[in-house]
């Protein structure tokens, strides 16, 4: 107990350089984003979809590979999202953006294990994954 008095300053910063370390961590645990190769592994490991929350005109310009396109404005009651809320959805748009904005709302739906991937489609592409084109 003396030590604890006599170095309280040590006490408080190991303490506070603790929380800090942790953090990162504890708000990942609630969603947040992902990167494109932890996406990849949730699509192949968990069963996870991809939605797209693109326009239909942005998303006909490119898009990752077996994403589904739900624009923005209509993810209330899309058929497209799946039905059982415990599965993975990681959500995309063009930069990444509407995409958090988009997985916070699922949450609220919720879609427990709604993600948004961190760059967007361009991070998508970045990492080298495969994109396409619609007509």
């Amino acid at each position: 107990m003396d030590f604890l008095r006599e170095n309280w300053m040590l006490v408080l910063l190991a303490v506070t350089s603790g929380a800090m370390l942790l953090r990162p961590s504890l708000a990942g645990a609630g969603g947040g984003k992902v990167s494109a190769n932890e996406a990849v592994r949730l699509i192949n490991r968990e069963k996870g979809v991809l939605i797209d929350v693109c326009e239909p005109a942005e998303f006909a310009a490119g898009h990752p590979v077996g994403a589904k396109n739900v624009p923005f404005g209509s993810l209330d009651g899309a058929k497209a999202l799946p039905s059982n809320k415990s599965t993975p959805v990681i959500v995309t748009c063009a930069s990444g953006a509407r995409a958090g904005r988009a997985a916070a709302l699922l949450r609220k739906q919720g879609y427990e294990k709604a993600v948004a991937l961190a760059g967007g489609n361009r991070g998508w592409a970045d990492a080298s994954l495969p994109v396409e084109k619609t007509a």
